[in-house]
């Protein structure tokens, strides 16, 4: 897995939400004979022992189960040790999310978006409206859920400071997910100073997010440049991310005046792009770094 990504010409890589512990061993030998450097790695890495596919939100921070938020803060101590072992920087984290029992308070929204398409591009008062009341009772439901979130990721702060892994808290793509996009800032600003942990900007969750009108992306990105630490980058097209960069809507030019040296970019496509999609996204995103020499 590793030999054909450095074939095409990537010397670091992302250790993904997928990596199964079967993978390690040749994880660790390609990392010791140096034909690849890791530079991140995504919670939870390596899976849970008996996950066999992608399971990012397998444990949750915000469950109101105090057995499912401990086997998170025990799955990410874990991760973190992986992290270290492997000399990645940086672990990417989701933040959970808000449960219903029945409907979503989205549904309303999403329905009359997808027979107004142009709802929000045209300003729309009736959608503005349903997307108002859906983040009102968001807001209402949320509280015990973010409130656990809050508290599980200062659980484990200390241990990241100690293992030298930084936490990128992840903006995230779905409604009910949290942090809500806007708490961001207040979120960050409230953790400890200099704490092991800032914002991951991932490119096409902001975009997902603005075209159903609950943020603006480059306002995202200014609320959140002091805490950033690095990007997901992808593109987005037909209304599907991880699609390959320049093949749909994102302004990369936009996104590309929030770049820093000191931030980490990872290339996050679907296994569905092509090797020449692989490769054009790379070229892509070299031409914009390019201009931070």
């Amino acid at each position: 897995m590793l030999r054909e990504i450095a074939d095409l010409g990537f010397e670091r890589v992302e250790l993904s939400h997928g990596i199964r512990i079967t993978l390690v061993p040749g994880i660790l030998k390609a990392v010791e004979e140096g034909f690849v450097k890791v530079g991140s790695c995504h919670n939870f890495c390596p899976l849970p022992m008996g996950v066999m596919q992608a399971a990012p939100n397998f444990f949750q921070p915000s469950s109101t189960d105090s057995r499912e938020r401990e086997q998170w803060l025990r799955q990410t101590k874990r991760s973190i040790d992986f992290a270290a072992q492997v000399g990645a920087s940086l672990l990417v984290c989701h933040l959970g999310s808000v449960k219903y029992f029945w409907l979503q308070p989205d549904r309303h929204m999403a329905a009359y978006l997808g027979s107004h398409p142009d709802a929000v591009a045209s300003g729309d008062k009736e959608y503005r409206a349903l997307v108002e009341k859906a983040l009102q009772k968001l807001r209402k439901r949320m509280v015990p859920f973010w409130k656990n979130t809050q508290e599980s990721v200062l659980a484990v702060l200390d241990y990241a400071e100690e293992k030298k892994v930084r936490l990128g808290l992840e903006n995230r793509e779905r409604f009910e997910e949290l942090p809500i996009d806007a708490d961001f800032p207040s979120f960050l600003a409230g953790l400890p100073v200099n704490s092991a942990a800032g914002y991951w900007h991932d490119a096409g969750h902001a975009h997902l997010k603005e075209g159903m009108g609950l943020i603006d992306h480059r306002l995202q990105l200014e609320a959140n440049r002091d805490r950033l630490l690095g990007f997901h980058l992808h593109d987005v097209a037909h209304g599907h991310d991880h699609q390959a960069i320049g093949s749909g809507s994102i302004d990369f030019e936009m996104l590309s005046q929030f770049f820093r040296p000191e931030h980490l970019f990872v290339i996050e496509l679907s296994p569905r792009v092509t090797k020449e999609g692989v490769l054009a996204s790379k070229a892509r995103v070299e031409g914009l770094l390019a201009r931070l020499a």
